[in-house]
C-alpha cells in the first residue's frame, strides 16, 4: 500500500510530506522533483506569494546514494515567508523575544467559499487563521513533492503524465478529447496558462486581466492525460477498488475542485450511447504494438471501463471554482461582533488553474502508483518490473497467439 501524509500551515515554518510504500531501488531525481514544485508555482494570474517562495524539498530519510530504501521517505519544504509571520504563527504560547514580522489581528470575517466559517465551529476556534492556514492551497506543495516520487516510480515503468488547461472563465478549447498526448507534452513549462491553443490562451490572459481589474477571480478546467498504463489496474469487484472512484476522490480533494470527469465526463449525459461508447476494432495493418490486440477509434471512456484500465490513455478532467479571496470582497458577518461586514482579504491569486493541474498530476500519479503496486506489488523496483513483464507476456499470448505449427 502506498500512502502519504502532509503537515504544515501556509505561513508556518515549513511543510512536511511523509511517503510510505515506495519500493526499494527507485532512482530519485531531485532535479525532476524541483521541476514539479516549480511548475506548481507558475501560471498567469498567480499572486505575490509565488514571487516570495521558491519551493525546494529536502529529503530527510528513505533515500541513500540516490535510491529509495523501501522505508518511509520524509521531505521538508521550508517557508521563506516565515520571517514575516513569526509574531503571528509562533508555536509557543508567547512569541519569542526575537520573533520577526507583524503581529496580525485575528481573522473574524469568513470568506464565502472558503473553509473559514465551516471550520471555526468544527474545531472551536475564535481566530479563523487557525482554519485558513491549514485549509490553504499552500499545502499542495507537499502533495506535489509526494506525487513527484510516485511520478518517478511510474516513469521507471514507462508510464507518463501530462496536463493542459482547456477552460478558463469564459474561454474554452472546443473539444478537449481531440487534444493528443503529444500535443500536451509539447507545451513549454513556462507557457502562461498551459493551453495548447495559443490564440485561446491569449483570450484567457485577457479574461484574467479583466477579472483582476474588477477585483474578482476566475476558475476553469484542466485535463490530466496518462500514457503507458497496463490494462487491468483497479477492479470492479468492490466499490472502493474502482479506479475511477479512487481517482475522482483524489482530485476532488484538491482545494477549489468542484467536479471531476473521466473521458467525455459530464458530456455523456446529453448524447446517445452510440456517441459515448468506444467501438472495439482490429488494429489497422500490421500494428502489433497494442497489448490488448484491439484498437479503439475513440477514447470517450477515458481509458477506464468498469473501474479498470483498458489499455488506452487515461484522461481525467478537473473543474476548479474561482478562488475565494476577492480583492473586492463579498458580504460576510464579523463573528466577533455579529455585524455584517465585508469578507476578510488574504493575499491570493486571481487564477490558479494551471497550478491545480500540476497538483492533479501529482494526485493522479499517487493513485496510479498505488494501483500498480496493488496489482504487481513487490518490495523492489526490479521485481515489480518483472511482474509487469510476466503479465504483459500473458496478454500478448492471449491476443497475439503464435501461428499454428510454429
Amino acid at each position: 500500500m502506498l500512502r502519504f501524509l502532509t503537515a504544515g500551515e501556509s505561513h508556518g515554518q515549513a511543510l512536511v510530506a511523509m511517503v510510505e510504500g515506495l519500493p526499494a531501488g527507485l532512482p530519485v531525481d531531485q532535479d525532476a522533483l524541483a521541476r514539479d514544485l516549480r511548475r506548481r508555482q507558475l501560471g498567469y494570474g498567480r499572486g505575490r506569494r509565488m514571487q516570495i517562495e521558491t519551493d525546494t524539498a529536502e529529503i530527510l530519510s528513505g533515500v541513500r546514494k540516490g535510491h529509495t530504501l523501501g522505508s518511509p521517505v520524509a521531505m521538508l519544504i521550508r517557508t521563506r515567508d516565515w520571517k514575516n509571520w513569526q509574531q503571528t504563527m509562533h508555536v509557543g504560547s508567547e512569541a519569542p523575544a526575537d520573533a520577526t514580522g507583524a503581529r496580525r489581528a485575528p481573522v473574524t470575517r469568513p470568506r464565502p467559499g472558503h473553509a473559514d466559517l465551516a471550520g471555526a465551529p468544527k474545531y472551536d476556534r475564535e481566530d479563523m487563521r487557525d482554519i485558513l492556514e491549514r485549509a490553504s492551497a499552500r499545502e499542495t506543495a507537499a502533495r506535489v513533492a509526494a506525487g513527484a516520487l510516485a511520478r518517478q516510480f511510474l516513469a521507471a515503468l514507462d508510464i507518463h503524465i501530462v496536463s493542459h488547461v482547456f477552460t478558463l472563465g469564459p474561454v474554452s478549447v472546443p473539444d478537449p478529447l481531440a487534444v493528443t498526448y503529444d500535443q500536451i507534452a509539447a507545451i513549454d513549462d513556462d507557457a502562461a496558462l498551459h493551453c495548447v491553443d495559443e490564440v485561446l490562451q491569449q483570450q484567457m490572459i485577457e479574461a484574467i486581466d479583466a477579472a483582476r481589474a474588477a477585483g474578482d477571480t476566475l476558475g476553469g478546467a484542466f485535463e490530466v492525460v496518462v500514457r503507458g498504463l497496463p490494462p487491468g489496474l483497479g477492479s470492479y469487484v468492490q466499490w472502493d477498488r474502482k479506479l475511477d472512484g479512487r481517482l475522482a476522490q483524489a482530485v476532488m480533494s484538491i482545494p477549489a475542485i468542484k467536479a471531476v470527469g473521466i473521458g467525455k465526463g459530464v458530456g455523456v449525459a446529453s448524447v446517445p450511447g452510440s456517441q459515448v461508447h468506444d467501438e472495439i476494432v482490429l488494429p489497422a495493418g500490421d500494428d502489433e504494438s497494442r497489448a490488448m490486440g484491439v484498437a479503439r477509434p475513440t477514447n470517450r471512456a477515458g481509458g477506464l471501463e468498469g473501474g479498470v484500465t483498458n489499455g488506452e490513455d487515461l484522461r481525467l478532467s478537473g473543474y476548479m471554482k474561482p478562488i475565494s479571496t476577492l480583492m473586492k470582497p463579498l458580504r460576510s458577518v464579523d463573528l466577533q461582533t455579529m455585524q455584517e461586514s465585508p469578507a476578510a482579504i488574504e493575499r491570493s491569486d486571481v487564477c490558479a488553474v494551471p497550478a491545480a493541474a500540476v497538483v492533479a498530476e501529482a494526485m493522479v500519479a499517487f493513485v496510479l502508483a498505488d494501483a500498480v503496486l496493488e496489482r504487481f506489488g513487490a518490495d523492489t523496483l526490479d521485481d515489480i518490473r518483472a511482474a509487469m513483464q510476466r503479465a504483459d507476456a500473458r496478454v500478448q499470448q492471449r491476443f497475439h497467439p503464435a501461428p499454428a505449427g510454429a
